[in-house]
């Protein structure tokens, strides 16, 4: 999974409790979270563990299905966006309505060819790969630089797309946004997330809101997306080619009479075995 988003990530379920010490001995095994998989662990170490208040707090009811038609996730053709006037006018309704109702939206013929989408993801997965001991000796991006390179130039130009649109639907100029530096600045986290032995005394991103201006999301095919909707945690479903926008609190924040929302996401990711 590779988020590329304008702001770091935070959310609520950071520990309370001091954890350097068993932190700074994980960090020196410099083995990651991959290495205790490998090693076959079958209790997740206690600074992974989530506080039993927060897991009590956890709604453990099932998503609302996508398949429901009051809760199905918007998708947002893009294909003549930038060339077809009647075409944009639409897709700009689409994203206003997307926006205020949702504050996500999934698109599609965004401009960014499949095989970038599919070698970021193996790009992502060839880094976490790599052997433990060879990681131990140096700290690289060499094995997945050019993907990452070429990923990254297809998604900026994509947001200054959206910036445009979503500018457009909130009835202003479509430089606004870019005129606000919106536009300018990129940070790609990229997410691994191996089985876990003990689910259900850990969780995968707790409930949040992105502070950040977007956030354009490269989903792999397991998913686990969820966002609240109505009171009920929708999922988000992964489409081939397909990328999922979230609008964040530095969005939000610029427009104090925006009718853009700002919704709660959770990623419900903590498996006991990979699908």
């Amino acid at each position: 999974m590779a988020a590329a988003s304008t702001q770091p990530q935070q959310n609520e379920c950071s520990a309370a409790y001091d954890r350097l010490a068993e932190l700074k001995a994980f960090d020196e095994t410099k083995a990651g979270v991959k290495g205790l998989v490998d090693a076959g662990v079958t209790q997740i170490p206690r600074i992974f563990q989530a506080p039993p208040h927060l897991l009590d707090s956890v709604d453990r009811a099932s998503p609302v299905s996508p398949d429901d038609p009051n809760f199905s996730f918007p998708i947002i053709d893009l294909e003549g966006a930038d060339r077809d006037p009647a075409k944009r006018k639409q897709i700009v309704e689409k994203i206003r309505d997307a926006s205020a109702n949702w504050g996500f939206f999934q698109v599609v013929n965004h401009g960014i060819p499949e095989t970038v989408l599919e070698e970021m993801k193996a790009g992502v997965h060839r880094f976490y790969e790599q052997d433990v001991e060879l990681k131990k000796q140096f700290y690289t991006r060499v094995i997945c630089r050019e993907i990452l390179k070429e990923y990254s130039e297809g998604v900026l130009k994509l947001g200054e797309l959206l910036f445009q649109l979503l500018s457009e639907a909130l009835g202003l100029r479509s430089s606004h946004l870019k005129e606000l530096n919106c536009t300018k600045g990129l940070q790609v986290l990229c997410h691994y997330y191996p089985a876990c032995p003990q689910p259900e005394l850990t969780l995968g991103a707790c409930k949040h809101e992105d502070n950040d201006f977007i956030t354009v999301l490269l989903q792999d095919h397991i998913g686990g997306l969820q966002v609240l909707h109505r009171n009920q945690w929708v999922d988000v479903p992964p489409l081939p080619a397909a990328l999922v926008v979230n609008l964040g609190d530095l969005l939000q924040a610029s427009f104090s009479n925006s009718n853009y929302a700002i919704f709660l996401v959770s990623c419900d990711f903590v498996c006991s075995e990979l699908e």
